[in-house]
């Protein structure tokens, strides 16, 4: 009776087993920053809304969120995307604006560095911003 049960249970776990690939189709695509609203200058201790706007290339490209890097008081920042190739692609170019909340937490200067993407060797370019912080 035990064999008849390990055999029917092994029979049972071979056929229960899915060989299609169950892995995501999407991946993530990082997009150059068309233009920047961002003040001429901050007040220490409050938060800034910073607007950022890019072309969606296609249908498949959704807002995912923001690359941001911090080094002391200069900020890296570009948009990342999430590509699905198997929705509907045939949308052309969108531009689209998004934001994100900026806090005054330093009294010295800041800069940031929005990514415009690739020149023609493949060195990453910025839109560079120097924003001062008052008192």
């Amino acid at each position: 009776m035990k064999k008849i049960f390990l055999l029917s249970f092994l029979m049972f776990s071979l056929f229960s087993c899915s060989v299609e690939d169950s892995a995501p189709n999407f991946y993530f695509e990082v997009l150059p920053i068309e233009s920047v609203d961002i003040d001429d200058a901050f007040q220490f201790g409050t938060i800034h809304e910073i607007k950022l706007q890019y072309f969606r290339p296609t249908g498949c490209h959704v807002f995912n969120n923001f690359f941001y890097e911090t080094d002391l008081n200069q900020r890296t920042v570009a948009i990342i995307t999430t590509v699905n190739p198997s929705s509907d692609c045939s949308q052309e170019a969108v531009l689209e604006e998004v934001s994100f909340n900026f806090e005054v937490n330093s009294e010295g200067p800041y800069t940031f560095r929005f990514w415009l993407g690739e020149d023609e060797n493949g060195i990453d370019t910025y839109h560079i911003v120097e924003v001062p912080v008052e008192n």
